[in-house]
């Protein structure tokens, strides 16, 4: 009886070892995230681990199966041997579970969400995944996951010594008993007795959804994610099909068109798009934001159009540059543009533009291979493209290429030679991306993540006005349209309230040059970047009906709208109302001003948008 009990007592502590390794986890997670802790309540904080334990004893059972197993062949075998095999089971494990504590911590600064599978998207391009981290914090990254892995095993390797120190060849009728102990795991891996398993929305019991964030166990939410292939069914689908495409297709009939006389002096002005890294409305003074990040910005708003209300569609540069060139909603958890066989089908503002008689070229100072950058613009049968691969690399940052006014400026030396008109230019800026290196000085300073982002921006801003400046003394700027647009809005500076409130989405988008007839105004449309092609191509009379999605941006109906998609959720914002929706606690998180229908409508867009991105 007593080798019966030591047995027992081994499963037991084994498994309440990784519960208490899932607690300290949780604390670390906290403890990072100080500033955002401090706002809760002792008892919310509290509540982080009381409800979170559901998921740690969840995940703890999976890792907890194969050992249950081995304990039962301690009947037969030597402790040593099962010492030595839990061990060797258990280390690796532990370096690799650190490892994902670690980078779900990093990672959620910019995400907002646990680590899911969404990482592996990443994993492929190790060096693309590093490059928003300096190399001081890779250092001392690789540094703090060696010796907190190896603190955690120089704990496990005691408790295992311990527990298994009186364990001893047992009888052959403890093994039923044992199998029996090894089956009830389910209860603890599934959460509990209910009809449905644990999942995600089981632990969330607070408004504070950083609060519910902490309560969810990282190990659980990203081994979920990974064994649930979203493509196998539509997790978005609320309405039936036909419903929901009569939802939009109600909502979009009256905003096709312009409100507005063209506000082109010609039907083919040459085109440049620059699509500015992670510049959010936050620091643009022209748009109600910080009046001193983007001075230039901010003077060239006065000679041109002004658009004060738009968004992002999604929340990185790949889903950004998608949503601009295609005019094509981005995916919650997964990301078209590194889908070749997806994205091939996908119009293309380059395509239509070509056909149009539009010479067409793509200038990004970085790995042209960064997110499938490559693959998916190459779709467009464009006619230029020139990538990090030609710039020197002492002109590069440390990870993600050349720096910004170094990238301009040879932008400006292209296009101060003879020019096949009318032409289509695409330039992607990146300096201003983490870890905000650059040289010049740090306007704001370094003393913190949102000055360093400032001073990013500022940087930025000042290679763009350079350039503007250039362009004006040549001779194709009379007849040309500047377009400059956000790839995606950004965290920084820190934002009051809910993470993915529409604030964090807003972008700037500004028109300038000699094309234009209309000058000096402000268009207060709500709109995003996905009706940007639609309007462009509308006022140069091109294919604008591959772009199904899309709406006129300067059609000044009252039912205008954006839509946003984060990880789990969704935003819809009209000029008097706000809904914002997590699917994880199945609940609006943002409810403000007049919502009547925006439920339904981005429950509509959601479902269908997912939809059509499963069956391309």
């Amino acid at each position: 009886m007593k080798t019966f009990k030591n047995r027992f007592l081994v499963n037991l502590l084994y498994f309440f070892t990784w519960v208490g390794y899932f607690f300290i986890a949780r604390f670390l997670f906290l403890s990072f995230y100080h500033d955002k802790t401090s706002e809760l309540d002792f008892v919310s904080i509290v509540n982080t681990f009381v409800f979170g334990i559901r998921l740690d004893m969840s995940f703890a059972s999976y890792l907890s199966l194969f050992p249950f197993l081995l304990i039962i062949f301690s009947i037969w075998i030597p402790k040593r041997f099962i010492k030595f095999i839990l061990k060797t089971y258990t280390f690796p494990i532990l370096f690799l579970t650190t490892l994902l504590m670690l980078i779900d911590i990093g990672l959620y600064a910019s995400w907002g969400a646990r680590v899911d599978s969404t990482l592996l998207n990443y994993i492929n391009t190790p060096k693309i995944m590093l490059a928003s981290i300096s190399t001081f914090e890779l250092i001392g990254g690789i540094l703090g996951w060696l010796l907190l892995s190896l603190g955690f095993v120089y704990i496990f390797n005691k408790i295992i010594n311990a527990i298994t120190f009186n364990l001893e060849k047992g009888k052959i009728w403890e093994t039923p008993v044992f199998l029996l102990l090894f089956g009830s795991l389910i209860i603890p891996l599934r959460g509990g007795l209910q009809l449905i398993p644990i999942n995600q929305s089981n632990v969330y019991f607070s408004k504070n959804m950083f609060a519910n964030h902490a309560a969810v166990n990282y190990a659980w939410n990203f081994g979920n994610t990974l064994s649930h292939k979203v493509e196998d069914k539509n997790p978005y689908q609320k309405f039936d099909s036909k419903i929901a495409k009569n939802i939009i297709k109600r909502r979009n009939s009256d905003l096709q068109n312009s409100s507005l006389d063209s506000i082109l002096k010609t039907d083919k002005p040459n085109v440049i798009l620059i699509v500015w890294e992670s510049l959010s409305s936050k620091v643009v003074g022209s748009i109600g934001g910080e009046p001193n990040v983007t001075e230039n910005l901010n003077k060239l708003s006065k000679e041109g159009i002004l658009f004060t209300n738009f968004y992002g569609n999604g929340d990185r540069t790949d889903k950004g540059l998608v949503a601009i060139l295609s005019g094509y909603y981005p995916q919650a958890t997964s990301s078209i543009i590194k889908m070749p066989h997806k994205t091939r089908n996908l119009p293309i503002l380059q395509k239509e533009m070509k056909s149009i008689g539009y010479n067409t070229s793509f200038y990004y100072g970085g790995d042209i291979n960064f997110g499938n950058i490559n693959t998916y613009i190459r779709n467009g049968n464009i006619d230029k493209v020139v990538d990090g691969s030609e710039f020197d690399k002492e002109n590069w940052n440390s990870k993600w290429g050349a720096h910004d006014h170094i990238f301009l400026e040879r932008l400006s030396k292209d296009l101060a030679q003879p020019q096949q008109e009318p032409f289509f230019v695409t330039a992607l800026t990146l300096t201003s991306h983490e870890p905000f290196e650059f040289p010049d000085t740090y306007k704001f300073g370094k003393d913190s993540e949102d000055n360093l982002y400032r001073s990013s921006q500022a940087y930025t801003d000042k290679a763009i006005g350079k350039f503007i400046e250039e362009s004006k003394k040549q001779p194709w700027w009379g007849n040309t349209l500047v377009v400059i647009m956000s790839d995606h809005g950004h965290p920084l500076p820190k934002h009051k309230g809910y993470f993915n409130a529409p604030v964090r989405f807003q972008i700037p988008m500004l028109w300038l040059g000699g094309a234009l007839k209309q000058k000096g105004i402000t268009v207060n449309t709500v709109a995003a970047q996905s009706d940007f092609a639609y309007t462009l191509l509308d006022l140069l009379n091109g294919g604008k009906s591959k772009f199904t999605w899309g709406k006129n941006i300067f059609n000044e109906n009252s039912n205008q709208y954006a839509h946003y998609i984060f990880n789990k959720g969704f935003g819809t914002v009209t000029k008097d109302g706000t809904f914002v929706y997590d699917y994880i606690s199945n609940k609006p998180v943002i409810q403000e001003g007049n919502t009547r229908n925006l439920d339904s409508l981005g429950f509509s867009i959601t479902q269908e948008a997912f939809q059509d991105f499963m069956t391309r």
